[in-house]
């Protein structure tokens, strides 16, 4: 299946200036390629230097151990799962992977088909949270809009739900996501989802922002 690649824009934080991107709704070898010989050489540096100042293992990078190798291996073929990746300058910027097989919490939409944001990790040299002034920003909310854009196409009206990383909490809050508490059933992590109607405000203030 050839993949579909839309162009994008992300935000040069250098310049001010905006950066174009590729989004496209898979993760392929050369993304897997970047992620082994890029991202992993740059987090291992981010991680030794943890090391040295003596920050708490509880404070490093909670996605630190991910291998989006065997994350994509454990899905591929099953057209339940989806991927999503950004390239800008010649380097993945982002990765994202989905579960359509899961349904809504939240009261108002109980029992309702979502599309369940798996993972997302955005490349380290974007992430202030390694302590780097990053390089492009956009990433990560890009990816969002993505997987906002699927449950939309696939019926479900824009509803979203994932299990938050502690460092992401903030982030989910800020594009107006319902925090629906930590589940004890999944690492005491929170639960977030959004709903047809925030899905609706957060597109709004997406085309805003662009404007």
């Amino acid at each position: 299946m050839t993949a579909n690649v839309s162009k994008i824009y992300l935000l040069d934080v250098a310049t001010d200036g905006s950066v174009e991107a590729e989004l496209s709704d898979a993760i392929e070898q050369a993304q897997l390629d970047d992620w082994q010989t890029k991202w992993r050489p740059a987090l291992l540096t981010t991680l030794q230097e943890l090391v040295r100042k003596g920050v708490p293992f509880d404070q490093w990078p909670q996605s630190w151990h991910w291998d989006w190798s065997k994350k994509t291996a454990r899905v591929q073929g099953l057209l339940a799962f989806r991927g999503f990746s950004i390239v800008a300058q010649s380097e993945t910027q982002g990765l994202a992977q989905v579960d359509l097989t899961k349904a809504a919490r939240e009261a108002n939409q109980r029992g309702k088909p979502l599309v369940y944001l798996e993972y997302l990790e955005v490349a380290p040299w974007n992430r202030p949270d390694l302590g780097n002034a990053p390089r492009l920003r956009g990433v990560g909310t890009a990816l969002i809009t993505a997987a906002v854009a699927l449950s939309e196409d696939e019926g479900f009206k824009g509803r979203l739900g994932l299990h938050s990383l502690p460092q992401a909490d903030n982030f989910y809050r800020k594009i107006g996501m319902t925090d629906l508490g930590q589940d004890a059933a999944y690492q005491n992590l929170r639960y977030f989802e959004m709903t047809s109607e925030q899905a609706r405000a957060f597109f709004e203030k997406e085309e805003n922002d662009e404007t």
